[in-house]
């Protein structure tokens, strides 16, 4: 057993970096749904099958044709005729032993048909070049049962993913250049004791020099407290006054020249990190206040019942502040230094996080639930990410589609600029609409291109005077896609597969923060965009 562990361990080295055991975990015990083994489905479950998803089934009721051959790397000739669906599972499962592959040889319309509840033992469902009619009847079957759908589509150089679920939380979103969290602003009783220990001024030059900057600044900062009515410092000039007063601190040689401390130089350059007040992010407060974290029933998902009992700690024990994160950030310092402020600020994470897990504990008591319903690892996991939690909320593909709550305001403004990746997903919108109307793409047949135009045309016309949109769409784009043919070209499919799959990733493993709601690619400028519509 820990052979295997230390292989995996091995095997997974890069992205157990990303998101740790915990993460890989998820992934391991996930089961993806593919629709459509085409050259993008295909892609993105490579991307999901190398680090090591679970399971995959692939729902694909179509023969392999020469045209797929032509752009999808996971089809060989020799599988032409047969089942799309077997033989790119066939093919995926070369990738990674440790990933089971299953495929069902039928169109998802005849599972809907027959069978739809299929779809609800996936942890993520990623419908692929699919036709509107479909994934409107899908995505409303999924989104009653909370199960993520991924809607992808590859149409000539246009790129196109929409993400639905009703609620997806995230704990560790990993944000870029987070603030760290010292209170020293709100020192905390064995952090003011562990302060008091230090006296800089009798420290023999090798202590002064290896003293953590955190300690310098609390040291400076208690000074400067006594001198300014107990105000500290908020504005420009108060802050270069008090890095002065820093830099005073640095021992000066017989010369009078100060000495090289890297210490404090490190001070000098984190006061704004070391200043930031204490307080509890906007995100997170809107969290706290909102009706799924003040309803706990039965039912309530376990995200829901932490941020409860953070919110009981931090009207209780917190005394106004959340769980201490726990952590202190690299620093010039001997090592025993170094170690015994680490652990003040470790020991002072774990009080705060026994007191959350005992209001976990009676939450769960209160609504019926065991104790054990959420592990003491999940707990500790939730304190130490609490500032950083985040909520992603999309709308259903009915109401996206519907007349009387299509996003009029996104597209309007978006469309200020007629080149935006706007215009691409109008366009998909009125591909679709020709499809629905003549039961092919526009453009499919070389013959029928110029024909076809003005058929595009009329769908894109209807579409705007249907939504009320008073927008403009140039005939280039209508002409660009009448000559796309629908076609799939494997490195347009390559890119959105590898989006997808990250997508995907974050969805199973609640980390990192997915996009909402829709994302359009643009392969003939390079250029996307994140629409809310």
């Amino acid at each position: 057993m820990a052979a295997t562990k230390a292989s995996k361990e091995q095997k997974y080295d890069r992205q157990l970096r990303l998101w740790g055991d915990h993460g890989q975990e998820a992934l391991e015990n996930a089961h993806v749904c593919l629709i459509n083994a085409t050259a993008t489905g295909t892609e993105i479950l490579k991307n999901l099958v190398l680090p090591g998803i679970g399971a995959f089934t692939i729902v694909d009721g179509h023969i392999v044709s020469g045209e797929d051959v032509g752009n999808n790397f996971f089809l060989t000739h020799n599988c032409i005729g047969k089942n799309r669906a077997q033989a790119a599972t066939e093919l995926l499962q070369e990738l990674n032993s440790d990933v089971s592959g299953n495929f069902v040889e039928e169109t998802p319309d005849k599972l809907l048909d027959n069978d739809p509840e299929f779809f609800h033992r996936f942890n993520l469902v990623i419908g692929v070049q699919l036709p509107e009619s479909t994934c409107l009847r899908l995505g409303s079957v999924l989104w009653s049962t909370s199960v993520p759908f991924l809607v992808c589509k590859t149409y000539g150089l246009v790129g196109y993913m929409r993400l639905v679920v009703q609620e997806h939380t995230v704990v560790e979103s990993h944000p870029d250049n987070a603030l760290e969290d010292l209170r020293l602003d709100q020192p905390f009783a064995a952090l003011k004791k562990h302060i008091q220990s230090y006296d800089l001024d009798s420290f023999e030059k090798k202590d002064h020099s290896h003293t953590p900057w955190i300690i310098i600044v609390a040291k400076v900062l208690e000074k400067w407290l006594t001198e300014h009515e107990y105000q500290p410092p908020k504005t420009y000039p108060e802050k270069e006054a008090f890095k002065r007063l820093i830099r005073e601190g640095i021992l000066k040689n017989e010369n009078g020249v100060p000495e090289d401390e890297e210490n404090f130089e490190e001070a000098i350059k984190n006061v704004n990190t070391a200043l930031n007040p204490t307080k509890i992010p906007g995100e997170l407060d809107d969290l706290l206040n909102s009706e799924p974290c003040n309803n706990i029933t039965s039912q309530t998902p376990s995200f829901w019942v932490m941020l409860r009992a953070v919110k009981e700690f931090i009207q209780n024990e917190g005394t106004g502040n959340m769980p201490m994160r726990g952590t202190i950030p690299d620093m010039i310092a001997d090592s025993q230094k170094f170690i015994n402020l680490q652990n003040v600020y470790r020991e002072k994470a774990l009080q705060d996080t026994t007191a959350v897990s005992k209001h976990v504990e009676c939450i769960l008591q209160s609504v019926g639930k065991p104790p054990e319903s959420i592990s003491e690892k999940d707990i500790k996991q939730f304190c130490k990410n609490a500032a950083f939690l985040r909520v992603v909320r999309c709308r259903s593909l009915a109401e996206e589609y519907s007349v009387d709550s299509v996003n009029k305001d996104e597209i309007t403004s978006c469309m200020d600029n007629p080149d935006s990746e706007m215009v691409l997903y109008l366009m998909l919108r009125s591909v679709d609409r020709f499809f629905q109307q003549h039961s092919r793409y526009p453009g499919v047949y070389n013959y029928q291109v110029e024909e076809d135009i003005s058929k595009l045309k009329l769908c894109v016309n209807s579409l705007l005077q249907e939504y009320s949109l008073n927008v403009n769409i140039k005939d280039d784009y209508v002409h660009e896609f009448c000559r796309y043919g629908a076609a799939e070209p494997h490195t347009v499919a390559a890119f959105l597969g590898g989006s997808a799959a990250q997508e995907g990733i974050k969805i199973i493993t609640h980390q990192f923060v997915p996009f909402n709601n829709t994302f359009i690619y643009n392969a003939m400028s390079q250029t996307c965009a994140t629409l809310e519509l």
